[in-house]
């Protein structure tokens, strides 16, 4: 049941809706190298598969863009998210993207932080699962076996979300349906330094 609520979460989030309009980002492929540096990448090892650590610890990078300290920036190729630290510094966190056909850019606000969201399939999704031999409940509160994980950061008035999971082996990949996925340790370390209203930008270089 663990695995149907995960890969059906961000669905949920868009059975009922088309993609949101969002400002395309026209910056060229490959700039986004040369405004972040960070040595080496990172090694997973055993350690991070725990329940709530990613397999690709977080780093802190070197960051010479232009956007001020407090800005998200996220790469859907790449699969990871900047957070802006000000002093020519950025946290570097992994996570899990949209699959092909569900990836998005543009630029956003944080509207909303939810600890522990709850998670409501809509009324289509329910039944389309269930003509497959799968049982969604109608509605799943927040907690260690929900697919939304520890912490939300719900961006604008979309459908999309930075949010945790509980299957942090996920993070790296490309299998949502457009919510950016982060595991439950690096979640909360952002939501810790996020406010209400904090920009969004999502590129896919």
């Amino acid at each position: 049941m663990k695995k149907i609520f995960l890969t059906l979460a961000c669905v949920a989030l868009l059975a009922t809706s088309q993609t949101p309009a969002v400002a395309q980002d026209t910056r060229s492929p490959g700039l986004l190298e040369k405004i972040f540096r960070g040595g080496k990448p990172p090694v997973a090892t055993n350690r991070h598969y725990r329940s709530n650590a990613s397999p690709i610890p977080r780093q802190t990078v070197r960051y010479n863009g232009k956007y001020p300290p407090n800005t998200i920036i996220v790469n859907t190729a790449e699969r990871r998210l900047y957070y802006t630290l000000g002093n020519g510094r950025a946290l570097k966190y992994a996570v899990g993207v949209g699959k092909d056909g569900f990836t998005w850019a543009g630029s956003n606000k944080i509207s909303r932080k939810a600890e522990w969201p709850g998670w409501t399939p809509p009324p289509r999704m329910i039944a389309r699962e269930k003509a497959k031999g799968r049982i969604l409940p109608a509605y799943m509160p927040g907690g260690p076996e929900n697919p939304l994980g520890a912490r939300a950061l719900y961006i604008g008035s979309t459908l999309y979300r930075i949010h945790g999971t509980n299957q942090p082996w996920t993070i790296g990949h490309a299998m949502s349906s457009g919510c950016i996925r982060m595991a439950n340790d690096d979640v909360e370390h952002l939501y810790e330094r996020v406010k209400v209203g904090t920009r969004v930008i999502v590129v896919h270089s």
